[in-house]
């Protein structure tokens, strides 16, 4: 069988990685003083695992929640003669100066540092540290790690690792005294988002051997200094850096360059307008390009061919057939070209073998693809264009598309805009059309960075999107492995009284398809998680509103559902004041054929429960229960479920009856006469995964109601389900206890006629097992 889309495995090496990381303690460290992580003194790791042990760190740190940090984690590398790290990516908050410090030792080849706020000028001392080996550093997003705390002089103390952190907001002084001396090696920079108070030109004067930098948003002063690496440099960024003739004039100075970006976020922000001179100077120039990036900017008409030349022939990356006149220069066609937000995507001809613009599926992929990791907010517009192709058109490159949105969404935990497009992207991509195409493993995939989601954002249209993706998945099976979190997070959305109405639905929808067909462990465990009381709490704001809609449907049948065969969740039930809400929705909602189903099933489960009947052997209930044996709602299901509850009760016996009124042969009477109405082809609301409850009723004399009501229970399913109930009962016993039934003298004759009826009709199905009835039955509830 072909595999299917993001089908494969993960490598052995990160299995084993994420396993050690898991369990620390009982794999590479012993618990020190003050409880203190420390790495065992037999361990030595190469550069290899201790460099995968780190970067899987950071991911699990902020990719899965039941991951718990370690406060000393850093403090396990910190001697290079047991740990070597040689190439190290860290980012966001959760990275803190002391971490840094940790490994200073080490002889770091290449260190990156995105969107990490919390560090300080503390920090670039501990870059000196590394300035003898570091070939690459990326600062990129650093705010803070140009300024002091509180404006206390640069130092570096071998003992600060228990130094009380300060906000970011005591950062006030701008450290002057650090530059790159003595940085050798470094050839890749990124000051991405310098502070516009630090001077590039001092800063960068001492790295003579930069061969890439990125300047990204970064205030220039002067241009010159960038002729220092006239025959060095091949690749600049300087996107969101403010162009001028003069700043151009340098950089087609630089001959060696092979990638040059001058891109902008937007258009609307630019007074720099691009022309066909400027850009055929870039192409005439820098002979080695193969990558150029303009997007963002205001293209003059004048850069490409009339339209009715170029739509001629079909799309062609040839530099002379190209549509933009500029590029027709070129020797060969570029690896990569950013259009994105320029006019120019839209032409025909475009010499270029990957183009980020926003003319179709593959540009808007492109451009997911090169803008995610530093400028989030170009990759939100092209995810948001990508969910109108998935939404209106059709994804035809469906891997590659859900692969970049989980990477967005990952990697942009706490950038909102990225998570609401990202979850209304990855609804439309994991629906029906696409779902043949997709693997457990890319599935799950997506239920991990939509349940990320919903625990980071609180905000309406996050929730939203991310409940409805849910409901994109079969229900409980794919959601298992997350079963206890989901069960959670969803709990949580439904605590405010004042819930979004159409997140509550879904919620609650989503809800009552967890606690359906799964274990009683996993009921259990949601039961205490508060899930029966969250329910109640929503059918008592409903009743206050006097309405009576889905959430309200929904809550009951999950109260349905999770107290089946649970005896903890029916106590909870009753406890919670169950038994009150049930006898005020019947008042308020006296028509609601549904709702009284899911309510009068829901009982049958505290019925089947001996030690709670009592509670319910009250003349207000038993006279409710009594009369609904005449109710015609929903078919035969208020009437069946209301006896239902009546024969558990009826099983205990004469003795436990302790009322005058009503009296219990009356209301035997009217069970018998409810029986008798009922169509036995009856087809059913309900969805039996054990007849346990059922059978128990059968071989007694105590109650032969409850054994009529219970012998016609296993007729009805066995005959119009055979080849669903015909092998449960069979596989249950129910053969045996029905011969019982035969044997004893109390059974009445109608109660015989029909146990012989089920006997036969599961020796029938055992000799011809095929279904004769093409229906099929409801899950609206399991017997619950």
């Amino acid at each position: 069988m072909a595999a299917k889309a993001g089908d494969n495995p993960d490598s052995l090496m990160t299995l084993a990685t994420v396993f050690c990381l898991r369990n620390l303690r009982k794999t590479m460290c012993y618990q020190g003083f003050r409880n203190k992580l420390c790495l065992r003194s037999d361990i030595f790791l190469p550069s290899e695992i201790c460099d995968k042990l780190v970067n899987t760190y950071m991911e699990l740190v902020h990719t899965d929640s039941n991951f718990e940090p370690e406060e000393s984690f850093f403090q396990l590398f910190s001697d290079p003669r047991s740990t070597r790290l040689t190439r190290v990516q860290l980012r966001e908050d959760f990275v803190r100066d002391r971490d840094l410090e940790a490994i200073r030792k080490q002889d770091l080849i290449e260190l990156h540092l995105t969107y990490c706020n919390s560090l300080s000028s503390r920090s670039l001392k501990t870059l000196t540290c590394f300035r003898e080996t570091l070939v690459s550093l990326c600062l990129f997003g650093c705010n803070h790690i140009f300024y002091r705390k509180g404006g206390a002089p640069l130092a570096c103390n071998e003992d600060t690792e228990d130094e009380e952190e300060e906000s970011p907001a005591s950062r006030q002084a701008l450290e002057m005294d650090f530059n790159f001396q003595g940085f050798n090696r470094l050839r890749l920079l990124n000051l991405g988002g310098l502070p516009d108070e630090m001077d590039a030109e001092t800063l960068l004067k001492p790295l003579k051997s930069l061969t890439s930098l990125d300047l990204s948003n970064v205030q220039l002063l002067g241009t010159a200094f960038f002729t220092q690496w006239k025959d060095r440099l091949a690749s600049l960024v300087l996107y969101n850096v403010d162009l001028s003739e003069e700043l151009v004039s340098t950089v087609v100075e630089l001959i060696n360059l092979r990638h040059l970006d001058i891109s902008r976020e937007s258009r609307r922000t630019s007074k720099f307008k691009m022309t066909r001179k400027i850009l055929t100077a870039i192409v005439q120039r820098l002979i080695n390009l193969v990558s150029l990036d303009i997007s963002g900017h205001i293209m003059l008409d004048n850069c490409t061919v009339p339209h009715f030349e170029e739509a001629m022939g079909r799309p062609s990356t040839e530099p002379c057939k190209s549509s933009i006149y500029p590029f027709q220069e070129l020797k060969r066609p570029l690896q990569f070209l950013g259009l994105y937000d320029t006019t120019l995507c839209n032409v025909t001809h475009i010499p270029a073998y990957k183009v980020t613009g926003s003319k179709n599926e593959d540009q808007v992929l492109n451009a997911i693809e090169a803008y995610t990791e530093f400028r989030p907010e170009l990759a939100h517009r092209a995810i948001n264009q990508l969910f109108d192709i998935a939404r209106i058109q059709h994804c035809s490159q469906l891997l590659r598309a859900l692969q970049l949105v989980i990477a967005a969404l990952k990697c942009h935990k706490y950038d909102k805009s990225i998570q609401v497009t990202g979850s209304a992207a990855l609804f439309y991509l994991t629906n029906t059309e696409y779902r043949s195409d997709q693997s457990v493993r890319l599935r799950r995939e997506v239920i991990q960075v939509v349940l990320n989601g919903m625990e980071q954002y609180q905000e309406v249209t996050v929730q939203r999107n991310c409940c409805l993706t849910l409901c994109n998945f079969s229900i409980p099976e794919e959601l298992e492995f997350q079963y206890s979190r989901v069960n959670q997070l969803l709990l949580k959305i439904l605590e405010p009284a004042r819930q979004d109405e159409s997140i509550q639905r879904i919620a609650v929808h989503l809800c009552n398809a967890l606690v359906c067909q799964v274990d009683n462990h996993h009921k259990e465990a949601v039961g205490k998680m508060g899930f029966v009381k969250t329910m109640l709490n929503l059918i008592q704001k409903k009743l206050q509103d006097r309405m009576c809609d889905q959430v309200m449907e929904f809550s009951w049948s999950a109260l349905w559902n999770i107290t089946d065969e649970t005896p903890d969740n029916c106590q909870m039930f009753l406890n919670c004041r169950g038994m009150s809400l049930f006898l005020e929705c019947l008042q308020e909602f006296p028509d609601k054929q549904e709702l009284h189903r899911n309510m009068l099933g829901l009982l049958g489960n505290v019925a089947e429960v001996k030690a709670l009947r009592p509670q319910l052997l009250t003349p207000q209930f038993i006279t409710v229960f009594s009369n609904l044996l005449d109710s015609k709602a929903d078919g035969i299901e208020v009437s069946y479920n209301a006896c239902g509850v009546l024969s558990h009760i009826m099983f205990d016996g004469s003795e436990v009856w302790s009322m005058e009124e009503p009296r219990r042969d009356t209301v035997m009477d009217k069970m018998w006469d409810a029986i008798q109405s009922w169509d036995v082809s009856s087809r059913r609301n309900i969805n039996y995964r054990s007849f346990e409850p059922i059978l128990r009723l059968l071989p007694q004399s105590i109650s032969p109601v409850s054994q009529h009501w219970a012998t016609w229970a296993l007729y009805n399913l066995v005959s119009v389900y055979p080849s669903k109930y015909c092998p449960l009962l069979i596989k249950e016993g129910g053969i045996s206890l029905l011969e019982k039934v035969l044997e004893l003298e109390s059974s009445q004759p109608e109660t015989k006629d029909m146990a012989r009826k089920v006997m036969e009709q599961c020796e029938n199905f055992k000799e011809d097992p095929m279904e004769t009835n093409h229906g099929q039955e409801v899950n609206y509830g399991q017997r619950g």
